[in-house]
């Protein structure tokens, strides 16, 4: 019934591009049947290439497949979930692996709640992006899209400020003109993944830095086209 109520749902915004990032078993589904002006994305792809790798999913099988981007780094995967969490050198040699299978990636980074409170946001998120700044090209990050999902944010309710997000974001765009280059820092999308929803999408997608969100739990409803259509006039 989602499919049908996203496909019914009306037109996209000229200047948005929307993606849906599904589970692998959901992926051939959401080709079939998903209308064309919404692209997909796996939510995690694997470290390997193809070979004798048991239960992997490489970035060339899901390309094969028409999907379009990855997602990297989520703060569920870096924080592990009955297993050893990802850190930031595996997330950063996944994402240089997923833009060699010809994928386009959302890296995500983040603090958690006690990290914020101590004022180390910057910290964290520099030491998440710097392994990547390491191995990437200028040319790769012109399929890298930066997802800032503030941990303490996400499937709480809580959402920063539309000002608490700008300012990080702004920050974060100062870290890559440091550190990549001003040319990739003035054309890299940054998302705000804190529990954006219809609600709130207008007065977050409105700041100069927030370029887009990483929508959770409002994706799984109609709530998903409210903040499609929050987007601003170009």
């Amino acid at each position: 019934k989602l499919f049908a109520d996203f496909n019914a749902a009306g037109p996209i915004p000229a200047n948005a591009e929307v993606v849906i990032g599904a589970p692998f078993i959901h992926i051939p589904l959401l080709m079939m049947t998903l209308r064309k002006d919404i692209s997909i994305a796996a939510q995690n792809c694997s470290l390997t290439c193809t070979g004798a790798y048991t239960g992997e999913t490489c970035a060339f099988q899901l390309k094969e497949l028409g999907v379009e981007w990855v997602i990297l780094g989520h703060s569920e995967r870096r924080e592990g979930f009955g297993m050893v969490g990802e850190d930031s050198d595996l997330v950063a040699m996944k994402t240089k692996k997923a833009l060699g299978g010809g994928l386009k990636v959302m890296f995500c980074i983040g603090e958690k709640k006690e990290e914020r409170e101590a004022g180390t946001t910057m910290d964290v998120c520099a030491s998440q992006m710097q392994p990547l700044a390491d191995i990437l090209s200028k040319e790769d990050w012109a399929n890298v899209s930066i997802a800032y999902e503030p941990v303490w944010a996400i499937g709480t309710g809580l959402t920063a400020t539309p000002e608490m997000a700008q300012e990080t974001h702004a920050n974060i765009r100062q870290w890559v003109a440091d550190n990549v280059g001003a040319d990739v820092a003035a054309a890299v999308r940054i998302q705000y993944g804190g529990s954006m929803k219809g609600a709130n999408a207008t007065g977050l997608l409105s700041q100069t830095d927030i370029d887009g969100g990483l929508i959770g739990g409002a994706s799984l409803t109609m709530d998903f086209f409210d903040c499609i259509n929050g987007v601003p006039s170009p």
